[in-house]
């Protein structure tokens, strides 16, 4: 994931036969099939684990909210093992043959009856729960899924990129482009055929097949990818920066007792030959020790250049760890709109119980709904792209029509919108169906439109356009070149830690609201708990998140007066531009 030191060298270490557009089938299916497979597995997956499993509502949610956060965690640890090991070829596929074995155990879950509790017609707290052996194979599939999209995720829109990297051609950026978007429209694509097609199935074909599909797509994704494989450019492994962070922190240490040179003094510290940048800031100065000028026993070469990076670092090794350092408080507001954006569980339940016909007596699956957060996402990224921003760069003469800042703020603000939206229309539906006489009867259909949920979606995906979007552009334009895979990195930690939160919620107000007797605000029964106090209970959290950006945003300097001071600027920029594209294929 190295987007810009790497790309580089692509072409001295390859032959320049290989790459180009024939390998762009083979790289795009791979990753079209494996996020058809994925998503269309994991939007349903609660009405599996609450009817198959019979997990109660509180516990199947905390179940998902763990896959997700290991999912989004994976990738991270993928782009190291592929910067720093066994490079982007071998992580995609060992990813794809993983990934591969995680749905077909899945699969296995739905095709073999003792792989599962027996069937039961009784409410779930009344049916037996799955034994040792079954919950181990159910959480294998999970984990492998995770780990195969760890190694496919973070690297294949970079690997497509290497095959495309020519710096002596003068139509490469534009070729670049076009990659790119044929990528992102794949992704978007096979995000909805997931949702649309692979739910049809799961709804009304059964799980067998439901699990099956996927588990053939998977297949196809994993054999297309290796019939490319005589084609491919392959970049070498190369040292990862998660790697220099972790020298600086163990230099910093080791150096603890050693006196900072004086300021402005020439040659008190280790840097690159030929750098601009000679001596470190003077924030967060106790890891400008780590890059203290000193002699060393056998740490540096004869012409004053390291070797031994766990013995000294250069200022450049510094100022990657500070300014990573500075932007964690804005990266912190990320994790509560995680939450918010993930709570499809429940609104999944809530839609199973209101009218859901369109057209005649067809019913729509409750997870088509999440079709509207998608589009709604997608639609805005156009709008605001191609009509807005050269609007709007006119009267607040940023070039992006808004500041990074205030897209973020914004999408933090809505995501409160949503979660207060999400209230109110349970508490209808609620009240509704007691009014009916359904309070003990919590499968019966309300005579109300599932439609009435759809409003609450687009203002989700709205949220998670501007946020997302905003934030990881925010990481691109405060750091330097040379970090460009971080901002994605960050995007998906956020995600993950926002899902382990999610569960750690979701067990506090179970456990917190069964008191003198009374039913679980997240009961299984949905018209005796009250869903809408929890979804209170999170536009709560999130106004405290809103209110805590305004406080970072006014009064406390996240990422320093200036950028990071960038060595050979103007160079790498489409790489830049490149990853600063990602947000979109991040967000979906």
């Amino acid at each position: 994931m190295e987007l810009c030191s790497d790309s580089m060298t692509t072409v001295q270490q390859v032959s320049k036969r290989k790459g180009g557009l024939i390998t762009m089938p083979f790289i795009i299916a791979n990753e079209a099939f494996e996020r058809v497979a994925s998503v269309g597995l994991h939007i349903n997956m609660i009405l599996y684990l609450t009817g198959e499993y019979h997990f109660d509502n509180a516990t199947g949610a905390s179940i998902l909210f763990w896959w997700a956060a290991i999912s989004n965690f994976m990738p991270t640890f993928g782009a190291f093992l592929s910067d720093s090991y066994l490079g982007r070829f071998r992580v995609i596929a060992l990813g794809s043959v993983v990934s591969l074995l995680g749905q077909a155990a899945l699969w296995l879950t739905a095709l073999l009856p003792e792989a599962r509790p027996p069937h039961c017609a009784h409410y779930p707290d009344n049916c037996a729960k799955p034994n040792a052996g079954q919950l181990a194979l159910l959480f294998s599939a999970f984990a492998l899924m995770s780990i195969g999209a760890g190694g496919i995720r973070p690297c294949s829109l970079a690997f497509g990129a290497d095959q495309f990297d020519n710096p002596e051609n003068p139509k490469n950026q534009r070729i670049l482009q076009s990659f790119f978007n044929w990528y992102y429209a794949s992704v978007a694509i096979s995000v909805i055929i997931a949702i649309i097609v692979i739910v049809y199935i799961q709804n009304k074909l059964g799980w067998v097949l439901g699990f099956g599909v996927p588990v053939a797509l998977m297949l196809v994704s994993t054999i297309t990818f290796f019939l490319g494989s005589k084609l491919y450019v392959v970049v070498k492994a190369n040292k990862s920066l998660m790697t220099g962070f972790a020298q600086v922190l163990v230099v910093a240490w080791k150096n603890k007792h050693l006196a900072l040179p004086p300021k402005n003094s020439d040659g008190g510290y280790h840097h690159e030959k030929g750098s601009n940048l000679v001596s470190p800031t003077e924030k967060l100065r106790f890891f400008n020790k780590a890059c203290i000028a000193r002699n060393l026993d056998g740490g540096l070469e004869a012409d004053g250049s390291i070797w031994d990076p766990w013995k000294a670092c250069t200022v450049e090794q510094v100022e990657n760890l500070k300014v990573l350092i500075k932007v964690l408080p804005i990266w912190s507001t990320s994790i509560m709109i995680a939450v918010t954006i993930s709570q499809n569980s429940f609104p999944l339940l809530q839609a199973g119980t209101m009218d859901r016909r369109i057209i005649g007596n067809f019913k729509i699956p409750p997870a088509w709904l999440y079709v509207f957060a998608v589009l709604t996402m997608g639609i805005w990224v156009a709008i605001y792209d191609r009509i807005l921003v050269p609007w709007l760069a006119k009267y607040t003469k940023h070039k992006r029509g808004l500041s990074f800042e205030l897209r973020i703020g914004t999408g933090l603000f809505l995501s409160c919108l949503a979660t207060g939206m999400a209230a109110a229309v349970e508490r209808t539906r609620r009240n509704r169906a007691i009014s009916l006489g359904l309070a003990e009867n919590p499968l019966s259909v309300v005579n109300m439109s599932v439609f009435w949920l759809a409003p609450q979606y687009c203002m989700t995906g709205l949220a998670e356009a501007f946020n997302a979007i905003g934030q990881i552009e925010f990481y691109y334009a405060h750091f330097p070149k040379s970090m460009a895979s971080i901002g994605v990195a960050l995007f998906a930690l956020g995600l993950a830690v926002g899902n382990l939160v999610a569960s750690l919620i979701v067990l506090i107000v179970d456990h917190a609201s069964k008191t003198d007797g009374k039913p679980s605000w997240v009961s299984n029964n949905l018209n005796e708990g009250h869903y809408d106090y929890y979804y209170w209970v999170l536009c709560l959290l999130s106004l405290v998140n809103f209110f805590y950006f305004i406080f970072l945003y006014f009064f406390v300097d996240c990422y320093g007066e200036e950028k990071f001071r960038d060595n050979n600027e103007g160079e790498c920029m489409e790489e830049k531009e490149e990853a600063s594209a990602k947000s979109v294929s991040s967000v979906f």
